[in-house]
């Protein structure tokens, strides 16, 4: 975990990242330094797909922050449906009562999902959050007012945090040495990834961008933080290119890429706001995997 501040004054909001290195993921807790009310952004529930075993730790050491900050949860909000890791907001709200929220066209996502699983119950089964936030819809965490921005993509039902001098990008744009995120999902789509970038690239030249993900190119250390200004400057999928030239390079790299290893046991859970499959008869849970679902995917 690491603190995000401005070089020359304290920003608007506080950000902590903190990276959860086997899935590459990026989980934040931004928060109202006036007030110590707080958000919790993407949300890591651990998994392990060898054993089926699940664990809180990526959750917990939050929450350990959390309370030695002193912060109240307000928010516990996830960018988009992942397809990499399992969401926490389930567990999160069950430790601490804070409402969950995700974008409204989760939905749409769900019908999806809901045939290639052969679970027609998953269809508008929006009780795993207490609030579907629609494209232009504000919200407050202490003082500060957050906007909501659907940025569509890399999922149908994507949706970009922007509160203060931060942006919550999510799967867009990742740091600048390392491009844009893939378009391949059912629902997704190049020439909407490329729309929502720019409209994130529209944004204030110092506004903070925080990513979903780092791969840690090289090996070099995991990053997270970039600005608009740096983007447009130095991420070679967009500095330069227009949108028919971005969409032929994002669509030649999705055809390259293996589905990611978790996406089938991840999205089952993360349709439902993380909630993990009931207890079975011999109480134990289990998550549903169709086989040959993808017959054209690279392995």
């Amino acid at each position: 975990m690491r603190e995000s501040r401005g070089a020359k004054a304290a920003p608007a909001v506080d950000v902590a990242a903190f990276f959860e290195s086997r899935t590459g993921s990026l989980q934040y807790v931004a928060a109202d330094p006036r007030t110590g009310r707080c958000a919790v952004i993407d949300p890591v529930l651990d998994f392990d797909p060898k054993s089926g075993s699940v664990a809180t730790t990526s959750a917990d050491a939050i929450l350990a922050h959390i309370a030695a900050r002193g912060y109240t949860i307000d928010w516990i909000l996830d960018t988009h449906p992942h397809a990499d890791h399992f969401s926490a907001a389930a567990y999160l709200r069950q430790r601490t009562g804070a409402p969950t929220a995700i974008g409204a066209r989760v939905t749409e996502v769900q019908e999806l999902w809901s045939d290639i699983y052969n679970l027609p119950d998953l269809a508008g089964q929006t009780d795993g959050w207490d609030r579907l936030f629609a494209d232009g819809e504000r919200f407050t965490i202490g003082r500060l007012e957050a906007r909501v921005i659907h940025s569509p993509g890399h999922t149908l039902a994507s949706v970009t945090y922007c509160l203060a001098d931060a942006a919550f990008i999510h799967d867009t744009l990742f740091m600048p040495d390392s491009g844009t995120a893939r378009a391949d999902f059912p629902g997704g789509s190049a020439a909407k990834l490329w729309d929502s970038i720019q409209t994130i690239l529209s944004l204030p030249d110092e506004t903070r961008l925080f990513t979903g993900h780092d791969y840690r190119p090289g090996g070099r250390e995991a990053l997270w933080q970039s600005t608009v200004a740096e983007q447009k400057r130095l991420n070679p999928h967009i500095a330069g290119k227009g949108r028919e030239a971005f969409i032929a390079l994002r669509e030649a790299r999705d055809r390259a890429l293996p589905i990611p290893q978790l996406m089938l046991q991840a999205l089952q859970v993360n349709l439902r706001g993380g909630r993990l499959p009931e207890p079975e008869a011999n109480g134990c849970r289990y998550l549903k995997i169709p086989l040959d679902a993808f017959p054209t995917a690279r392995w």
